[in-house]
C-alpha cells in the first residue's frame, strides 16, 4: 500500500465475496440491524461511517457500546485520534489491512454506516491518489490555518481551475487537499479522480440495503436518542475533545453536537438551547443522507422502513 492515499493494494485483492452492506441516516436503526445480521451469520461488523472512527466521540457518534462488540467482533471504529485529518481513500485503506489480514475470514462481513461516499468505493473502487509529503501537507495546513479557505481557494483557482470550479471556497478541507496533490505529483486532483479504481466488494453477490424510516418516526427517535447521550457523559465527551485543541477545520469537528456542547459550557448558550440546536442540525443532517441515499443509491439496494420489517423476511 506504500506510496498510495486511495484503495491502496485493494486491486491485489479479489472483490469480496457475500458482503452485506446497510446504508441509512443517522438514527435509522442500522446498527441493530448489522448486529443481528452479523449474530445470526457467524459475522463481523465493519464501521462505515466517518465519525464513528474517531476516539473520545463514542456516545455522541453512537458508536455500539460493550453490549454489541461482545456478541460479534466489531472493526474500524474509534481508531483515529480526532486531531488527524481522515479520509475515504485512508478508509479504504484501512477495509483492505483488514480485509489482508486474515481476520475475517470464513466469516460474513457487514459494512454498516452512514457515509454514502465509503460505500460508493467499496463497489466502485476509489482512484489512486499519490502520497504526499509531510512537509508539504504541514505547508498547507499551516497556510490554512494562518490565511483561511477562502484566500487558499484564490491560490487554488490561479493554480488549477478546474479543481477550484469543484471545491466551494468554504471548504478549506477539500482546498488543502487539491493544492497538496498539486504540489506533490504536478497533476491536478481532478486527474487522478478521473482514473478508476477497483471495487472492494463483489456487487453481484453483496446483499445491499438501505434503511428508510418515515420522517417523523425518524424525527422522534433522533430527539430520544440525544436526549440520551446526555445522559451518557455527551457533554463530557465534547470537552475532552476540545481540550485536545484540534484545529476547527478537522473533519471531527463536524459531528453533530460537538460545537453546540462545546459553546454552552463556554457559556455562549444554555445547555437547553444547544441540544436543541443540536437535535435540528442532526434532522437536517439526516434528510441530506436520506436525499443522497434515494438519488445516488440504485435498483440494486433493497430498501426498509425498519429493520424489523427485513429480518421477518
Amino acid at each position: 500500500m506504500s506510496g498510495m492515499d486511495g484503495s491502496g493494494d485493494a486491486a491485489a485483492l479479489e472483490p469480496l465475496k457475500n458482503a452485506v452492506l446497510i446504508a441509512g441516516p443517522t438514527a435509522s436503526g442500522k446498527s441493530a440491524l448489522a448486529l443481528e445480521i452479523a449474530r445470526r451469520e457467524n459475522g463481523v461488523v465493519v464501521n462505515t461511517d466517518s465519525m464513528q472512527v474517531y476516539s473520545v466521540l463514542r456516545v455522541l457518534t453512537a458508536r455500539p457500546g460493550e453490549a454489541e462488540t461482545s456478541l460479534v467482533p466489531h472493526h474500524l471504529y474509534g481508531h483515529i485520534d480526532p486531531r488527524e485529518a481522515y479520509s475515504t481513500g485512508q478508509w479504504m485503506r484501512d477495509v483492505t489491512r483488514l480485509v489482508a489480514s486474515g481476520e475475517c475470514s470464513g466469516r460474513r462481513i457487514v459494512f454498516v454506516g452512514g457515509t454514502g461516499l465509503y460505500f460508493r468505493a467499496l463497489l466502485d473502487g476509489l482512484s489512486n491518489m499519490p502520497e504526499i509529503p509531510a512537509g508539504i501537507r504541514e505547508k498547507w495546513r499551516a497556510a490554512h490555518a494562518e490565511d483561511g479557505a477562502r484566500a487558499l481557494h484564490a491560490i487554488l483557482e490561479k493554480r488549477d481551475p478546474l479543481a477550484a470550479l469543484a471545491i466551494k471556497p468554504t471548504d478549506g478541507q477539500r482546498i488543502v487537499r487539491a493544492l497538496e496533490v498539486l504540489e506533490a505529483s504536478g497533476k491536478s486532483i481532478t486527474q487522478w479522480q478521473a482514473a478508476a479504481g477497483r471495487p472492494l466488494v463483489d456487487r453481484d453477490s453483496a446483499r445491499l440495503v438501505v434503511l428508510e424510516p418515515d420522517r417523523e418516526v425518524l424525527r422522534q427517535r433522533i430527539d430520544m436518542r440525544f436526549d440520551a447521550m446526555m445522559e451518557k457523559g455527551a457533554m463530557d465527551e465534547a470537552r475532552i475533545l476540545w481540550a485536545l485543541q484540534p484545529d476547527p477545520a478537522m473533519p471531527v469537528m463536524k459531528a453533530i453536537g460537538v460545537r453546540e456542547l462545546i459553546a454552552a459550557d463556554r457559556g455562549e448558550m444554555s445547555i437547553a438551547d444547544a441540544v436543541e440546536r443540536a437535535k435540528t442540525a442532526t434532522k437536517q443532517y439526516a434528510k441530506r443522507q436520506s436525499t443522497w441515499f434515494r438519488n445516488q443509491l440504485g435498483p440494486g439496494w433493497m430498501r426498509a422502513k425498519s429493520a424489523e420489517e427485513l429480518l421477518r423476511d
